[in-house]
């Protein structure tokens, strides 16, 4: 079994653990940016990285704008903006405690769409492990 990706999601997992609460306190206070701001920041820097590593490991990036695949980045990028324009506005009005949980459960949804529509493979574990998260953020958000 190739678990070559598992690194990488730990990776994106520990990043991604910080951009929540940097993102309050950035967008709250009385020096607060506005999350719309901040969102064109955040995502500028990432733009800029993304195209360091595109050149970085010569991937080429013209070459692939004729992919008939290209339709589902678009599209895909579209559900992007909107999911973190809508976190860092949350995160501007909320706290990071009951946002972040709710915002999670992207990846029970994101599973669930993976077998469904995707014909991943679906077992009791999973069905026991997505029951949990969705308890789990229950109790976590809950005041």
């Amino acid at each position: 079994m190739d678990v070559s990706y598992l690194p990488y999601a730990i990776l994106a997992m520990a990043a991604y653990t910080f951009v929540s609460p940097l993102m309050r306190l950035a967008t709250t206070g009385p020096d607060a940016v506005p999350s719309d701001v901040a969102v064109i920041v955040s995502n500028t820097l990432l733009i800029g990285i993304a195209v360091a590593v595109v050149w970085y490991t010569d991937q080429g990036f013209s070459v692939h704008l004729g992919s008939p695949n290209l339709s589902y980045v678009l599209v895909a990028g579209v559900f992007l903006a909107v999911g973190i324009l809508a976190l860092y506005r949350a995160l501007s009005l909320g706290p990071v405690s009951v946002v972040t949980p709710i915002f999670a459960l992207f990846l029970v949804f994101s599973s669930l769409i993976g077998v469904v529509l995707l014909g991943e493979s679906f077992s009791a574990r999973k069905a026991l492990g997505i029951g949990f998260a969705v308890v789990s953020v229950y109790l976590v958000s809950g005041a």
